[in-house]
């Protein structure tokens, strides 16, 4: 596999995460009864899809295809998720809805410290930033 490959298959693993928390947010954002929240939230999975966006953008410009789909272990996430919050109130769904976001971040500081180009890091890191500010902006919505 050429480096090149490995850059997009580290990019496609991005991506499939992001396509998660989009998911993710659209069943957190069903489930919340504040307003304040539920606005919070859809601003978090907008910063979401203009990250796919990028992303997927970027696998093209390479010359490859981006991978989009959600995929078995997103499937099942979504319906770990689901199970996990029934019954939740928002304080809990917050709380799940930031452990989500701590993986994602976790997940994109082990991918921005692999083998990339700099245009793939550049894009990762602002990835990261802006996964940063988004669990930012959950804190302040705890009491």
């Amino acid at each position: 596999m050429s480096k090149q490959d490995k850059t997009v298959e580290a990019l496609n693993d991005l991506l499939q995460g992001e396509n998660m928390a989009v998911e993710a947010f659209n069943i957190f954002i069903s489930k919340v009864k504040d307003e304040n929240t539920k606005k919070t939230f859809q601003e978090v999975q907008n910063q979401h899809r203009e990250n796919m966006s990028v992303i997927a953008n970027h696998i093209q410009d390479l010359g490859y295809r981006p991978n989009e789909k959600l995929g078995f272990k997103g499937i099942m996430g979504d319906f770990m998720i689901d199970m996990k919050i029934s019954g939740e109130d928002d304080s809990q769904i917050i709380d799940k809805a930031m452990e989500g976001i701590n993986k994602g971040i976790n997940m994109t500081e082990k991918i921005s410290r692999g083998n990339l180009d700099n245009e793939s890091r550049k894009i990762v890191g602002q990835v990261l930033e802006e996964d940063r500010s988004s669990l930012s902006k959950l804190r302040r919505l705890q009491h």
